[in-house]
C-alpha cells in the first residue's frame, strides 16, 4: 500500500484519486504507540474530501496513520461506484486490503449501492455509504478502539454527566413539530430534529462501558424520532439501523442494559415496541403523556389521538405485555373545561387504570397560545380539580401497587444506608415515580441489581426485603 492513502495511478488518470501521504506534510504521522489505520482514498473529489475529514477526526483521536498495510491495525477503503470501471477498481482495492491486512471497513459510494460489497466480501468488518465519518468512526472505536487515557484525556468517553453513575438520560432528537396550544418549546427550541442514529447508539454505548446500567431515552416526542429525515438509514457498529424509535431501542436493548421510554406520543406505530417490551429486550414501561380525555379540550388543546382511542390502544398494550406500566401527565383547569369535562377526565382515569400519573393545574405560560382562549377557569377552581384528580389517581396507584405484594421483582439500587437500601423496579422512573424500600441489603451497592420479596405497599412506593439467594 503506498504512504497514506492513495493508490497511485488507479483513480481514473491523471492521480485523481490519490491522496497527500506523510510527505506532503497535511498528514504527519503520530507515535507508533497509537493505533495505526491505513487509508485508500478514491474517487472524485468530494470523495477525497469525505477522506480528509475521516482521517482529520481519526488524528484528532490519536489514531496514527499508518503507510503501508502491514503497519496497519486496520485499513478503511474510500469507495467510488459511479461506473463500471470505478466500481471493478474498487473491488479489487477491498480485495487488495483484504488479502494484504484482512481488517477492513469500507466507506463511500460503492458502499451505498445495494448489496454488492457485502455478498462480494461477506468478512468485512463494517460497511457504510459516502460522507459517513460518523459512522464509519464507530467502526474504528468498535474494532480497534484508543484506550482512554486519564492522563492525556481531560474528558471521559462517556461524557461529563450530572446523574448518578448507574443510569443516564439519552436525548435522541430536539424540538417539536406539534403545536400544543399550552406549549412554547417550539418557539424556543423549533421544529424536531432527530439525531443521527449512529451518533445516539454510539453514545449509549460509551455510557454502558463506563458502567451505566439504566439509559433513559428522552426527547419533546419520541415516537417522532426520524421523522423529519424520513426514517433514513444510518448505520452504527458497521451495520445498518433506521432512524426511527422502534429500531433504535431494538438496537439499543442489545447492549444489556435497561431502557426505559420516556415522552412516547400515542401514535399508532408505538404497538411495535410493546412486543419488544413483552420479550424483556425493552422496559414494559411506557411514559405517555395524555393531556386530557375531553376531546374538545384535546381540540382546543391541539393534542393528537382521541380519548376512544387512548383507551382500545391501552387495552391492546396490555393485552399484549400484561407487566406494562403506563405514565402520563394530565392538566386540569385548562381555558374553557367544563365541570361535565373535568368529570369526563375522571372517568377517563378510572377506565385506563394507569400506574403512574401527574396532574398540573393549568397555568397560563406567557407566549402559549392557550391564554388567548375564551372562558378562563378561576385559580381556585383549577387548584380544587387537580386536587380531585390526584386523590382518584392516588386511590388507583394504591390499588395497582397492592397487587405485587408477595412478588419478588427486580430493582436497581440507588442509594445504600446501612443495610437499607432505595431502588426502582422496572415501574420506577427516576424522581419522577416511586421507589422499593428495601430492607436486609447488606453487601449492595447503588447500581447493583438485586431482587427484592415484596412485603407491603402504599400509595406511590413498594416495601420488602432482599430475596434470598
Amino acid at each position: 500500500m503506498p504512504p497514506a492513502a492513495g493508490r497511485p495511478g488507479k483513480a481514473g488518470g491523471a492521480d485523481a484519486g490519490r491522496s497527500p501521504g506523510p510527505e506532503s506534510g497535511l498528514v504527519p504521522d503520530a507515535p507508533r504507540a497509537a493505533p495505526r489505520v491505513g487509508f485508500v482514498s478514491l474517487g472524485c473529489p468530494k470523495a477525497l474530501v469525505d477522506s480528509e475529514r475521516i482521517l482529520t477526526q481519526l488524528r484528532a483521536e490519536g489514531y496514527a496513520i499508518s503507510p503501508d498495510y502491514a503497519g496497519s491495525d486496520m485499513v478503511i477503503v474510500n469507495t467510488c461506484g459511479f461506473i463500471d470501471a470505478a466500481v471493478e477498481e474498487s473491488l479489487e482495492a477491498i480485495g487488495e486490503a483484504l488479502a494484504e491486512n484482512g481488517k477492513v471497513i469500507v466507506t463511500g459510494c460503492l458502499g451505498a449501492k445495494g448489496t454488492v460489497v457485502r455478498d462480494t466480501f461477506p468478512n468485512l468488518l463494517a460497511v457504510t455509504g459516502p460522507h459517513a465519518t460518523e459512522a464509519v468512526m464507530q467502526a474504528v472505536h468498535e474494532h480497534l478502539p484508543h484506550p482512554h487515557d486519564p492522563f492525556t484525556d481531560l474528558v471521559p468517553p462517556q461524557g461529563i454527566r450530572l446523574t448518578p453513575r448507574h443510569y443516564a438520560y439519552v436525548k435522541i432528537s430536539e424540538g417539536c413539530n406539534h403545536r400544543c396550544t399550552f406549549c412554547i418549546i417550539p418557539s424556543m427550541r423549533g421544529d424536531l430534529v432527530s439525531r443521527p442514529v449512529g451518533d445516539v447508539l454510539q453514545e449509549a454505548e460509551n455510557l454502558v462501558r463506563a458502567g451505566v446500567k439504566e439509559l433513559l431515552v428522552i426527547s419533546q416526542d419520541t415516537s417522532a424520532y426520524g421523522v423529519d429525515v424520513k426514517y433514513r438509514t444510518g448505520f452504527w457498529g458497521g451495520r445498518p439501523v433506521k432512524t426511527r424509535m422502534t429500531e433504535l431501542v431494538q438496537a439499543m436493548s442489545s447492549l444489556g442494559a435497561w431502557v426505559r421510554l420516556h415522552y412516547v406520543y400515542p401514535y399508532p406505530h408505538v404497538d411495535e415496541v410493546i412486543p419488544l417490551m413483552a420479550e424483556g429486550k425493552v422496559l414494559p414501561y411506557l411514559d405517555v403523556p395524555f393531556q386530557h380525555a375531553s376531546p374538545r379540550i384535546l381540540k382546543l388543546m391541539k393534542r393528537p389521538a382521541s380519548a376512544e382511542n387512548n383507551l382500545a390502544r391501552i387495552r391492546a398494550w396490555r393485552a399484549a405485555c400484561p407487566d406494562l406500566t403506563i405514565r402520563s401527565t394530565f392538566i386540569a383547569g385548562f381555558p374553557g373545561e367544563t365541570e361535565a369535562e373535568f368529570e369526563q377526565l375522571l372517568e377517563f382515569l378510572e377506565e385506563a387504570q394507569l400506574d403512574r400519573v401527574g396532574c398540573f393545574a393549568y397555568s397560563p405560560v406567557e407566549g402559549a397560545a392557550a391564554n388567548a382562549l375564551p372562558d378562563a377557569v378561576p385559580d381556585a377552581v383549577r387548584e380544587e380539580r387537580q386536587a380531585r384528580f390526584m386523590a382518584v389517581q392516588a386511590r388507583i396507584s394504591a390499588a395497582r401497587l397492592a397487587r405485587k405484594v408477595g412478588s419478588t421483582v427486580r430493582v436497581l439500587v440507588d442509594s445504600v444506608e446501612g443495610t437499607r437500601a432505595i431502588g426502582r423496579s422496572a415501574a420506577d422512573a427516576p424522581e419522577i415515580d416511586g421507589v422499593v424500600h428495601v430492607s436486609r441489603a447488606r453487601g449492595a451497592r447503588p447500581g447493583d441489581f438485586i431482587d427484592v420479596k415484596v412485603t407491603r405497599a402504599d400509595e406511590h412506593d413498594l416495601h420488602g426485603s432482599r430475596a434470598a439467594r
